[in-house]
């Protein structure tokens, strides 16, 4: 068993914050709201002296699946929905950390006793300017953040596990080397937690499972944990080797741990999340009742994860709440997320009591905050971006096409699902002239496309920084042969299995067209009858020549069926099949139009 640590093993960094004055970010309440009458604030305990007050707040600053996103996301990606008082909702431009790093620091002026967690997927998927060098420009963004801890994302994974302890521990990338000559990257100042990810030969924890923060006589314990799912969601060369246990079981066994340690004031950082019924950020999802609003995995894992932990700071979903799901006693306990790519921050308050070393739960109070674009950039992260941007230049700002008007990726069906799933069609057709359709994952689906100009490049331009944004994993295109009868499945499998309570849809080509009736359940959502392939049913005994990317080919997201197909053919990386697709079928003259996400008809 590790031993308990206050600090990261390989150093830490004396923490500085600015004074600004810019306006706060909008604000929203949050979950519980009960206080203690002998609560005190941060600056009165330290005013009396660490012991002359009981109860001490503590804030918790968090936020989860950054993504990489250093610079203002576009698009829907960039905005965050408020719902007002009459029940109208508007959106507001939101995330970039030149400003969520200004909300963090404006938020933690008078408050002394303060500590900032993630959730997980700090990296992976991540726009040109941090994937194109391996997520390093990420993690200084992050050290300057003063983040103190997170937990490890599915996304951590994305390059494997040797590359995730580089990111860790420091030093230049195996193939890529050092970006800056005479600079070695010096790795993560916060401790990245993996309680439940395992080697699989030796059993040992990948990197740290847990880590105790500690300011004067207060101490709080944080565990980390990503989904028991992330093999389903990782390439497999990401995990080889690795062991993924349960959330529940692995949390349950170090909040133990510590409680044995005498830390009795525990977090749980869970890459792992839910659906509330709304997409506002500030949605109440504790009405009518505690956690009535909100759905999917975290709601049992919160049931589940043992009354010693007081509160869970969760992720994946991309989805905000701030909610109050009953612990196994019976008792009120938050569980926060701050949807994604740096949007939104939660603002905790924990209330330590000093006489029982515990949190006093009925004081919690958890608030979502959006990362509002009308306060001043911080400067170093200014400093930052313009940095890696003009390493980065040369590569993103190149041309690869031409669109008319915005290719969203929003939607069961989005526009740029489709346009993806056409161009590994047409490289497909490249490579076997016999390839027959196209699907595409949704969740490679990372961005849409923007008619407005990022940069100098002019309206409708799409560069190659905007496309590495939309798809960043480097998959590559393969072809495969499938029997009708298993292409039938494979389209079953996107409402059925493990995708049944939460279905991945796959964007088809444009020469596949069926209904998807979601009035029904599991398989039968899929209208057997209504497949159509240039026009013609779908024979069972045929073979059909099939592009996927290839995470898809191995059998990911749930479709066992697409790892079980035949006579592979590896093509070009997804990136160079829609670059190519999109220097052939467009030009400034004439633009491509988004395609119409008509090829699934919905029934619901």
């Amino acid at each position: 068993m590790p031993a308990m640590s206050t600090q990261p093993e390989h150093r830490r960094r004396r923490r500085t914050h600015l004074i600004l004055t810019a306006a706060a970010g909008l604000a929203t309440a949050g979950a519980l709201a009960a206080a203690l009458p002998a609560t005190a604030t941060a600056e009165e305990g330290d005013r009396k002296g660490s012991h002359s007050s009981r109860y001490q707040d503590v804030q918790l600053l968090s936020f989860n699946d950054l993504h990489g996103n250093l610079e203002p996301p576009s698009g829907s990606s960039g905005r965050v929905t408020h719902l007002k008082e009459d029940g109208t909702t508007e959106t507001i431009n939101a995330g970039g950390v030149e400003y969520l790093a200004t909300h963090l620091r404006q938020a933690r002026q008078g408050n002394a006793y303060s500590v900032t967690a993630a959730g997980g997927d700090m990296v992976g998927a991540s726009p040109l300017i941090s994937g194109l060098f391996h997520d390093e420009p990420t993690i200084e963004a992050l050290n300057k953040l003063d983040l103190d801890v997170t937990s490890v994302g599915n996304h951590e994974f994305d390059e494997g596990p040797a590359e995730l302890k580089r990111l860790q521990y420091g030093g230049c990338h195996e193939t890529a080397g050092c970006y800056v000559e005479g600079e070695e990257f010096e790795g993560a100042d916060f401790p990245y937690l993996a309680a439940n990810v395992l080697n699989e030969k030796s059993g040992k924890p990948l990197l740290k499972p847990y880590w105790v923060w500690k300011k004067k006589d207060v101490r709080i314990g944080f565990i980390g944990v990503t989904l028991e799912d992330t093999p389903g969601v990782v390439s497999a060369e990401g995990v080889k080797g690795l062991k993924f246990k349960d959330e529940v079981e692995t949390i349950n066994k170090y909040a133990r741990e510590l409680q044995r340690q005498g830390v009795r004031s525990i977090v749980a950082l869970i890459h792992e999340g839910g659906a509330p019924a709304s997409a506002a950020y500030n949605y109440d999802c504790d009405s009518p009742g505690a956690g009535d609003g909100i759905s999917g995995p975290i709601v049992d894992i919160a049931k589940n994860v043992t009354p010693q932990v007081d509160a869970l700071v969760t992720g994946h979903t991309h989805a905000a709440y701030a909610c109050t799901i009953n612990d196994p006693s019976g008792k009120p306990r938050t569980v926060t997320s701050a949807a994604s790519f740096g949007r939104l921050y939660t603002d905790t308050t924990l209330t330590y009591d000093r006489w029982t070393g515990d949190i006093a739960r009925t004081a919690v109070k958890a608030t979502n905050h959006v990362v509002t674009r009308d306060v001043a950039k911080a400067t170093d992260m200014t400093d930052l971006i313009t940095r890696w941007n003009t390493l980065a230049a040369p590569v993103g700002n190149r041309p690869i096409g031409y669109i008319s008007a915005d290719v969203p990726s929003t939607g069961t069906e989005s526009p740029m699902g489709d346009l993806i799933a056409d161009a590994q069609l047409a490289h497909g057709k490249q490579l076997d002239p016999g390839t027959d359709l196209a699907l595409m994952n949704p969740g490679g689906v990372r961005a849409g496309l923007t008619y407005a100009a990022k940069g100098s490049e002019g309206d409708g331009v799409v560069t190659y920084a905007e496309g590495f944004t939309v798809q960043p994993f480097s998959n590559t295109v393969n072809l495969q042969d499938f029997s009708g009868t298993q292409l039938i499945q494979v389209l079953k499998e996107q409402v059925s299995g493990s995708n049944a309570s939460a279905p991945k849809i796959l964007q088809p080509s444009a020469n596949l067209t069926y209904t998807l009736d979601m009035t029904k359940t599991g398989a039968d959502r899929v209208v057997t009858d209504s497949i159509r392939l240039n026009g013609a049913a779908i024979d069972p005994a045929a073979t059909y020549r099939v592009a996927t990317n290839s995470f898809l080919a191995g059998g990911g997201d749930g479709f066992t069926t697409l790892g079980l197909g035949t006579n592979d053919l590896v093509g070009a990386d997804d990136l160079t099949a829609l670059e190519q697709y999109l220097t052939a079928n467009s030009s400034a003259s004439t633009p491509l139009a988004p395609p119409v996400a008509n090829r699934i008809t919905i029934v619901s």
